[in-house]
C-alpha cells in the first residue's frame, strides 16, 4: 500500500501521508522531479526520504518510489473538499436526526466506484464519509479501501456502533483514517438508549470506542444535547475528558431533509449556542456533497439543484457555482429584515426553516426582533 500522496493543491503542492493530518509543502520543481522520477524504476530520493522522516518519523529508505507513492494530477475546478453520504439508513432511531425517514437506498457498488473516481478526478482530496449510518452500508469497506487507494484522505462520520466487529476495525486499522467521529448521546446506558431509542447501544458504544483507541484510531466525539440527555452534560464532557480526546457539542436542531418539523421539540434551549454572523461560505466552490444517489449538491442542507455526478462526471460541477450563488440570495421569509448584516443562520438553513414553518426562535438569534 503507497502511503504518501503528492498533490497538487491550488497553487501549491502538497505531501500527504494516509490517515495523518499533517502535510509536507514542496517545491514546484520538486513536485515535477516526482513526476519524472515516478515512471521509471527507482528508490525513493534523499530529499523526500528526509522529509517524510522529519514529518512523520517514518523510513523510507531503499524502498521503490512507486511502491510508496501515488502521484495525483490537479482537477479542472477548485474542489479539494466533499461530503458523501453513503447511505440514510441507520441503525439507530434518534428523535432529533435530520434525516427523518431514513430508507436503505442508493448507488450499488458500481455506481459507488464510478461516482469515487469522479470525485478523484475532481481534485477532491479530503472526503468525508457520513450517512445515515456509513459502517452499516454494505459496500462501505470497499467502498472506504477504494476511496484511499484513489488518494483521498478520508474522514468518517459514525455513531460507532459498529466499531467493535473485527472485520471494521481491522479494515480502518490498515487504512486508518485521517479522524472518525463519533456521536455520543448520553453518558448512561439509560439515557443513550433512550435518545437513540435501541436497547444496549449504549454498552455497543463503548465497547467500540475503546476497541478503536487501542487500534491507534484518531477519535473526534460530537456530544449532542438534546432534551433527553442535557442532564448529563457534564457527565459526556467528563467523559471524553477521560478518554483524552477532542470534543464538540451540537445542540442546535434542525428540520428533517423532508421539510418536517417533528425534531423540534427534541431540541435543549439552554444549551443552544451562538452562531457566528454569516459571512459566506465555501460550499459549492471549492466543496460539495454527494448523497447516496451521486447527485452532488453545494452542501447537505442545500440539497436542491443537484447534479448527477455519475451521469454528467466531472464537467457537471461547472455548475455548482451558479447554483451555489443563487442559493446564497435572501431568503423570502427574511425580507425586509434590518439586522441581515449580522444574520448567523446561512441562507439555505434559513429557507428549510422557513419552508417547514418552523418557529422562528428555532433558527433567527436575532429572535422576534428581526421581523
Amino acid at each position: 500500500m503507497r502511503q504518501l500522496v503528492a498533490t497538487p493543491f491550488g497553487e501549491h503542492r502538497l505531501l500527504l501521508r494516509r490517515g495523518s493530518p499533517k502535510a509536507v509543502q514542496l517545491p514546484h520543481s520538486k513536485f515535477e522531479e516526482l513526476r519524472t522520477l515516478i515512471t521509471v524504476p527507482g528508490s525513493v530520493p534523499g530529499w523526500l526520504v528526509d522529509a517524510v522522516a522529519a514529518q512523520w518519523q517514518m523510513d523510507v529508505s531503499g524502498q521503490a518510489l512507486d511502491e510508496v507513492l501515488l502521484l495525483r494530477e490537479a482537477g479542472p475546478y477548485e474542489f479539494s473538499r466533499a461530503t458523501w453520504e453513503i447511505n440514510l439508513g441507520c441503525d439507530y432511531d434518534c428523535e432529533m436526526c435530520y434525516l427523518g425517514e431514513k430508507r436503505f437506498e442508493g448507488l450499488d457498488m458500481q455506481g459507488k466506484r464510478t461516482l469515487l473516481t469522479v470525485m478523484r478526478d475532481a481534485g477532491v482530496l479530503w472526503l468525508q464519509i457520513t450517512g445515515g449510518e456509513p459502517l452499516i452500508d454494505p459496500d462501505f469497506l470497499k467502498s472506504y479501501r477504494l476511496a484511499n487507494e484513489l488518494g483521498m484522505q478520508l474522514e468518517v462520520l459514525s455513531n460507532g456502533s459498529q466499531l467493535r466487529r473485527d472485520r471494521v476495525l481491522d479494515v480502518l486499522r490498515t487504512y486508518p483514517p485521517t479522524k472518525l467521529t463519533l456521536s455520543l448521546y448520553g453518558a448512561t446506558a439509560d439515557t443513550y438508549d433512550a435518545v437513540t431509542r435501541r436497547r444496549g447501544g449504549f454498552d455497543r458504544f463503548r465497547e467500540g470506542v475503546h476497541k478503536a483507541l487501542e487500534a491507534g484510531l484518531r477519535i473526534d466525539l460530537s456530544l449532542i444535547i438534546v432534551r433527553t440527555n442535557a442532564h448529563e452534560v457534564d457527565a459526556m464532557r467528563a467523559w471524553a475528558t477521560e478518554l483524552g480526546v477532542p470534543f464538540r457539542e451540537y445542540a442546535n436542531i434542525s428540520p428533517t431533509i423532508h421539510g418536517t418539523t417533528e425534531t423540534l421539540p427534541s431540541q435543549s434551549p439552554e444549551y443552544l449556542t451562538d452562531r457566528k454572523p454569516f459571512t459566506g461560505c465555501p460550499a459549492g466552490v471549492t466543496f460539495f456533497h454527494a448523497d447516496p444517489f451521486g447527485r452532488a449538491s453545494i452542501c447537505k442542507v442545500g440539497r436542491e439543484p443537484s447534479i448527477d455526478l455519475t451521469a454528467e462526471g466531472v464537467p457537471g460541477l461547472a455548475r455548482l457555482g451558479r447554483i451555489a450563488e443563487s442559493l446564497m440570495l435572501r431568503t423570502g421569509g427574511c425580507s425586509g429584515c434590518k439586522l441581515s448584516a449580522t444574520c448567523r443562520v446561512c441562507r439555505p438553513m434559513a429557507r428549510v426553516f422557513q419552508e417547514a414553518k418552523a418557529p422562528l426562535r428555532n433558527y433567527c438569534q436575532h429572535g422576534e426582533r428581526s421581523s
